[in-house]
């Protein structure tokens, strides 16, 4: 989570939304990326989709079993549908988003049911750190 949170902060020097991701397998960063859609000018670049991207480039699969994407703020329904569709084993997140989380917070669309793939979730991990520098982000834009 601390080198997601690196990413975060280099999104944020960015001007992004300070959102960092990271995957890992077997031990090993297989991707790691930060929030992107201002610089960018897509609103799909977010720092999950980034890192599951160079993910299935790296390991040259679309399914990505056996990695855990860990990522700052808790995943959005775009991001939760590719972690789904991705396959990744396992999802760590830190920050809780009350707006638009869908691991739990608006809904829980990871952990669905009845859908075809239901990764492990594990939320609030270094929960106060993740949420600080979003709010420290959004307190200098007002």
């Amino acid at each position: 989570m601390r080198l997601a949170l690196d990413e975060a902060e280099d999104a944020a020097e960015g001007g992004e939304v300070p959102v960092g991701a990271v995957i890992v397998r077997e031990g090993e960063v297989v991707s790691r990326a930060g929030n992107s859609s201002v610089s960018s000018a897509d609103a799909t670049a977010h720092a999950e989709l980034l890192a599951i991207q160079a993910a299935s480039a790296v390991l040259g699969d679309q399914r990505l079993a056996g990695c855990t994407l860990y990522v700052t703020l808790e995943p959005c329904a775009m991001c939760a549908g590719a972690i789904v569709l991705s396959r990744l084993d396992r999802v760590v997140f830190g920050a809780w988003d009350e707006k638009a989380g869908m691991a739990g917070s608006v809904e829980d669309l990871l952990r669905n049911p009845r859908l075809n793939h239901s990764p492990e979730v594990q939320g609030g991990v270094l929960e106060a750190e993740c949420g600080k520098i979003l709010s420290e982000f959004f307190r200098e834009k007002r």
